[in-house]
């Protein structure tokens, strides 16, 4: 057997488990940033159903004030 292809042969196990790490190295990030987007996602969605829930909130009070007007009047 020649020198290259014995180095080549004893090189590639070792050569096979750095891209077997270095991939799964990248995945690992590639899903972090996916959560990371997913999280964002997520807390922008509860910033503006708070928002919502405290114009509904707001407009309830109104309302409630209104009726407990009219109440008191007719009492």
């Amino acid at each position: 057997m020649s020198t290259p292809i014995y180095i080549f042969t004893a090189l590639l196990p070792f050569v096979t488990a750095l891209l077997i790490f270095g991939m799964r190295y990248v995945a690992q990030i590639q899903q972090a940033k996916a959560r990371l987007a997913g999280d964002e996602a997520y807390r922008h969605l509860v910033e503006k159903v708070a928002g919502e829930q405290a114009t509904a909130l707001a407009a309830i009070e109104t309302r409630l004030s209104a009726i407990e007007k009219i109440l008191k009047d007719v009492g």
